[in-house]
């Protein structure tokens, strides 16, 4: 999902692709509260990921460096700034079309966004929150039981 051009490597464009796209979808602009955000919280949670620096990130890097307190403390801010940046009205929740663009921006299939949606929307509300969000990628991160793993990725 990171390895955005295929090339068996997330680099650092990769990486930032996510959240232009984002911005794009959502036709922000580059100093829109949100899209900063998303950035500076990026910026960390890369700056984390390429421990060596290089601009790339190996599955084997990637692999030794997500867990739990990794989750908690870097990626679920960067996560959860990409979550603001789809959520258009500012209700801490993602409706079908947002979830999607949200989706597709972060380089998921699409082929399954609906079954993602269902997944994640276990009241039938037509909403994910952004808590119901973050805590199942959390789980499915850190090999716990994810109500979306599958259809999440």
């Amino acid at each position: 999902m990171l390895d955005t051009d295929g090339d068996g490597v997330a680099s650092r464009h990769d990486y930032f692709v996510r959240i232009e796209r984002a911005q794009q979808a959502t036709g922000r602009t580059d100093d829109d509260p949100m899209v900063v955000a998303a950035r500076t919280t990026g910026e960390r949670a890369w700056a984390a990921m390429d421990s060596n620096n290089d601009g790339v990130m190996t599955f084997d890097e990637y692999a030794s460096w997500v867990d739990a307190e990794k989750f908690d403390t870097i990626c679920k801010f960067a996560l959860g700034a990409l979550f603001d940046l789809a959520d258009a009205d500012q209700d801490g929740s993602l409706h079908r079309s947002e979830f999607t663009m949200l989706r597709q921006a972060l380089g998921n299939r699409a082929d399954n966004a609906d079954a993602a949606f269902e997944a994640l929307d276990a009241d039938g509300d037509g909403r994910v929150s952004r808590d119901e969000y973050l805590a199942s990628i959390r789980a499915y991160v850190t090999g716990d039981d994810s109500p979306m793993g599958e259809a999440l990725y």
